[in-house]
């Protein structure tokens, strides 16, 4: 019962940073993003290359970002120590924009999700403690992760959505995907949309560290995403000249031709099999575990214009 208090104390606690009244959901939202002011001014959140490590806190990021050779780095990140004032909480993402306004998009995702997250999270922790069929405390591992699962899936479609009514980013022929994890005292939780990649590396019985992927690369020629795709009458084929490189097209133009199934943004083709639904999965975290790297374009270490470390 102790952990399930925690919570709740701290969700009390969130709402009094600010003075802000709860009336609703839009409420809500503000208040997270009122958290979201103040763990920035406290130095608890990071979203450029650096490291952050709070006073007292055992959690250590560092995130790298550097430019490609095609001009502005469209990718961005963010760590969120203490996330909703929970102390045994982080939230740790990256966004891999593409497309005209890809940057532009990529940053909007970042803010929009975390504070969505949070507000969603914490009105479903409200909602499963007032439910008088839901016993928390019978199977805290499934109560636990399915909390996170119905928060994320309703924070990224109402993410997508928002980002299409936006009236100042271009996001019809451009998007982005986001990798973005959850630690909750021994678990994660991972939320994926797209190809950007998530690795644990944890130690052998022989001492050495050993890689274990903890994501899908959501491409298109995935038997699955194909699938989808064909039904809604988009396309799957690779370019002549790049073999082996399946991409995502309109039933009858030869666009947007995008390298993965699942983004957020690219609303000319979300009618034809593109989505920003996540694939949201969990681990129990233990000793031999060190630490996450999260990576845009996959796991390349000499590469990638995004990686994120942190240590577990």
């Amino acid at each position: 019962m102790g952990h399930f208090s925690s919570m709740f104390n701290g969700l009390a606690k969130s709402f009094t940073i600010r003075k802000v009244k709860s009336n609703g959901n839009g409420d809500g939202r503000e208040a997270a993003e009122a958290m979201a002011k103040d763990a920035k001014k406290n130095e608890m959140i990071l979203r450029s290359s650096g490291c952050v490590n709070v006073d007292g806190s055992k959690n250590f990021a560092s995130v790298f970002s550097r430019r490609g050779e095609k001009g502005v780095n469209q990718d961005c990140c963010i760590v969120w120590e203490e996330f909703g004032c929970q102390a045994d909480m982080t939230f740790c993402g990256i966004f891999d924009g593409h497309g005209q306004w890809g940057h532009f998009v990529a940053k909007k995702v970042r803010e929009s999700m975390a504070t969505s997250l949070l507000c969603n999270w914490q009105e479903t922790l409200a909602q499963c403690s007032l439910d008088a069929d839901i016993d928390l405390e019978s199977d805290k591992k499934h109560q636990r992760f399915n909390m996170w699962k119905h928060s994320y899936l309703k924070t990224c479609a109402v993410v997508d959505q928002e980002l299409e009514q936006h009236r100042k980013i271009d996001s019809f022929y451009s998007g982005t995907t986001a990798l973005t994890i959850v630690r909750q005292g021994e678990h994660i939780f991972v939320a994926n949309v797209g190809d950007s990649r998530a690795v644990l590396a944890t130690t052998a019985d022989d001492g050495s560290l050993v890689q274990v992927q903890l994501t899908v690369d959501f491409k298109p020629n995935l038997p699955q995403e194909t699938e989808r795709i064909l039904q809604c009458q988009g396309r799957v084929f690779c370019l002549d000249d790049e073999p082996g490189v399946h991409r995502v097209w309109q039933p009858d133009a030869e666009s947007p031709g995008l390298a993965m199934s699942r983004a957020f943004g690219d609303y000319c083709v979300k009618n034809f099999g593109l989505i920003s639904v996540p694939e949201v999965t969990q681990r129990h975290l233990t000793s031999e575990d060190q630490f996450v790297i999260l990576a845009t374009d996959g796991v390349c270490i000499s590469s990638v214009p995004v990686e994120l470390v942190f240590n577990i």
